[in-house]
């Protein structure tokens, strides 16, 4: 089996550089067209050239054969052949290696649609985070029982700081841990990214908690950021949270809220919406 996925994977390696090469013409990347070219594209030893690396070894790579690639080298060919960054993405699967992380690009872009996903959810609460876990936008609701006002918001500093999350003691020290061993997931698919570095060590020089979990170095999956706290005007509140990565904005993510059932969370809201038509 295994062997059978890994033909099939160059396979499609050799057809899916064979195409990204055949769209291309010498003008599209500064060559210049000497004599008649009897195929469209590019030819092997153009790529190899732009890409720096010898036509043998292209040429092998582009035949799916099995050599061992590199990340730069794979970045200097996506370079040659103009791809873009799902595509580059995608070179990187088809040769055996695990993609680059998505460049941050228009991150902090909240588009209309994600603002009326957001509206939509109420009664729930709904919150738009970047991949630093920064509240990028929230309804309403989220407004109100989480306590934003506007300023600057991190899921993972809220967590540890907010006296709304640590009132409820019990369940906040049983989430932190896993809290903290998601966002380390996170922050290793970009090791030297400086914002993941500046949220860590200003967190840690605010909570020694944070710190110590940090020096645990425990990994796991992504958890909510907050799951339960204390409302001043409504009391306990239990969530299940939900969280989506936005399909063209893999950067970002949609964290829905659910009342947890067996609680009387969803009466405690329904109080909240009374209290704003009254």
């Amino acid at each position: 089996m295994a062997g059978t996925t890994a033909q099939r994977r160059h396979e499609l390696l050799r057809d899916f550089l064979r195409s990204r090469r055949a769209r291309l013409g010498p003008a599209d990347v500064g060559l210049p067209v000497v004599g008649r070219r009897r195929t469209p594209g590019l030819r092997r030893e153009e790529v190899a050239l732009r890409a720096g690396v010898g036509v043998s070894w292209y040429t092998w790579l582009e035949q799916g054969r099995d050599i061992t690639v590199s990340a730069e080298v794979l970045d200097s060919v996506a370079a040659a052949l103009l791809l873009d960054e799902p595509e580059r993405a995608h070179l990187y699967l088809l040769a055996g290696l695990n993609p680059p992380v998505p460049s941050a690009g228009a991150a902090g872009t909240v588009t209309a649609a994600l603002r009326q996903l957001l509206d939509g959810w109420a009664p729930g609460p709904a919150v738009l985070r970047d991949r630093y876990w920064n509240v990028l936008a929230y309804n309403d609701t989220a407004r109100e029982l989480f306590g934003f006002d506007g300023t600057p918001q991190n899921c993972l500093v809220t967590f540890f700081t907010n006296p709304r999350y640590r009132a409820l003691a019990p369940v906040w020290a049983a989430a932190a841990p896993a809290v903290v061993a998601a966002y380390r997931a996170d922050a290793a698919h970009a090791p030297d990214d400086p914002e993941f570095q500046r949220v860590i060590r200003d967190l840690a020089a605010r909570s020694t908690e944070f710190a110590a979990l940090w020096e645990r170095h425990d990994v796991g999956v992504p958890v909510p950021a907050v799951n339960a706290l204390r409302h001043p005007e409504l009391g306990e509140l239990f969530f299940d949270a939900m969280t989506l990565t936005v399909t063209d904005a893999p950067n970002l993510h949609v964290v829905l809220y659910n009342p947890q059932a067996g609680t009387d969370t969803a009466v405690r809201l329904s109080r909240l919406g009374r209290a704003r038509s009254a």
